[in-house]
């Protein structure tokens, strides 16, 4: 299933578009004009990476500065220890697509029970 994120024009370089479905994602344009979605939740807590910094194929979580490969999901900076979940791209007609992988998510554990309807 592809899901439309936004308009490839819409998102300048440097930028991040968050996309809300359960769980959220990030889409990010970097400066050197590649396309990455994963997922917007850090695995450390609760913060979104689409409010962090970017930094070529990295983002910096804005809480406790986490920093995720945004090719491998891979945690290149503590104090997150799991990766995030990456997402295929597709860029069709100036549209963002994004296809959800269908592996399971690393949430933090208030965002995990938050999902499962549990207290958060």
């Amino acid at each position: 299933m592809m899901i439309p994120a936004c308009l490839l024009v819409d998102l300048p370089r440097g930028e991040a578009y968050r996309l809300d479905i359960d769980p959220p994602v990030s889409v990010f344009h970097t400066d050197d004009g590649e396309v990455f979605a994963i997922d917007d939740t850090c695995t450390h807590q609760d913060a979104s990476l689409a409010d962090g910094w970017l930094e070529g194929c990295e983002v910096e979580c804005p809480l406790h500065a986490s920093k995720f490969d945004l090719r491998t999901g891979a945690v290149d900076a503590p104090p997150a220890k799991r990766p995030v979940r990456t997402h295929e791209v597709l860029v069709q007609d100036g549209m963002i697509y994004v296809v959800p992988s269908t592996d399971a998510p690393n949430l933090p554990p208030c965002v995990a029970a938050r999902l499962a309807g549990g207290p958060a």
